[in-house]
């Protein structure tokens, strides 16, 4: 499985990206994209990697760490195997590194979907600039 990112760079504080993350590979196995749960983090230079958000794999339920609530919104188009998170009202706070995650098949809901751990395979992350 592969996932890439795209749709990072330097912005100005106020500013809107959004991000996209493309899947490939599924197709070996007998599960489908739609299958699996999809998740955004994010990593500041001497920080931990952080939860940002996630998609069910059904596509109906959201969860988001409280700095993006309201700001963020991930969603998903299945058809296109791929995952979006569009960014608005951008703080310096969100400069970071995100990457994109995929957890599954057919994970169901629990707390551990907010820890990088939890997740199966990765992207190489695209960087997020936010200058104030």
């Amino acid at each position: 499985v592969q996932l890439v990112e795209s749709g990072g760079g330097l912005v100005q504080a106020g500013d809107s990206l959004i991000l996209s993350c493309a899947a490939s590979g599924l197709t070996a196995s007998r599960y489908k994209f739609s299958n699996f749960a999809m998740g955004w983090f994010r990593q500041a230079p001497g920080k931990e990697r952080e939860f940002v958000a996630v998609i069910s794999w059904i596509g109906s339920d959201t969860y988001y760490t409280d700095s993006v609530k309201g700001r963020f919104t991930i969603s998903r188009d299945n058809a296109a195997d791929t995952v979006y998170l569009q960014m608005n009202s951008l703080k310096p706070d969100d400069t970071a590194v995100y990457y994109c995650a995929i957890k599954g098949p057919y994970p169901t809901y629990s707390t551990t979907w907010y820890q990088a751990d939890a997740y199966d395979y990765w992207g190489q992350g695209t960087q997020v600039t936010v200058s104030s």
